[in-house]
């Protein structure tokens, strides 16, 4: 591997944010997913979660190709559930919040979130957006305020546009840097050495296991 490749590795594994992620709950479309995944990979998420509980929805589906992924399959890991329950309780275990995109009463906007905070942002599928089995595992909903007509926007739209808002919440707050607090010296160094290995493995158009 050239110097400049490894400085590469090292450099975006320094700005991984290990404590934040995404929930994407019964997404048909699995270009959708591989959208949301190139938006996760450019902010510096490690991780997203693909819920997937409507009896049509299997993992067969859930292919995600280089077209649409664009790369990002390869370095942000895709934790597949079938069941509300197990996959809350593995996004209890590493994130303080759950927050979901739900117009509901006490919706606030998105830019009065603080998303410096440990938190799992959880988007609904194009029809119906989340439902109520997971709403009950939210602690907070959000909108992202829109000034026009069509009052709805694309999932991989309105993920984009929230990541990008924690992205310049956290650059503001020095989380893209050296001091970056969001991992530490000993998972940095274990996302290093897993990033070089991947770094030979060719990419490929592949289902995702699920976990339970």
């Amino acid at each position: 591997m050239r110097p400049e490749r490894y400085e590469r590795i090292r450099s975006v594994v320094e700005r991984r944010q290990g404590n934040l992620t995404v929930v994407l709950e019964n997404v048909h479309d699995p270009h959708n997913i591989g959208a949301v995944m190139r938006s996760c990979e450019s902010v510096g998420l490690v991780e997203i979660f693909v819920l997937y509980t409507e009896p049509e929805l299997t993992e067969e589906r859930l292919t995600l190709g280089k077209k649409t992924s664009a790369g990002a399959r390869k370095w942000v890991d895709v934790n597949y559930y079938t069941d509300v329950e197990a996959c809350f309780a593995h996004v209890r275990s590493k994130y303080d919040t759950v927050l979901g995109t739900h117009l509901g009463e006490e919706a606030v906007e998105l830019y009065d979130l603080d998303l410096t905070r440990s938190v799992a942002l959880v988007f609904g599928n194009e029809h119906a957006g989340i439902s109520e089995a997971v709403l009950k595992h939210c602690d907070g909903n959000f909108i992202i305020p829109q000034m026009g007509f069509v009052q709805s926007l694309n999932i991989s739209v309105a993920c984009a546009v929230t990541l990008y808002e924690a992205l310049r919440q956290r650059r503001a707050a020095g989380f893209y840097g050296p001091d970056n607090p969001t991992m530490t010296a000993e998972q940095r160094q274990a996302l290093l050495e897993e990033y070089l290995r991947r770094h030979d493995v060719r990419s490929k158009n592949r289902t995702v296991p699920r976990i339970k």
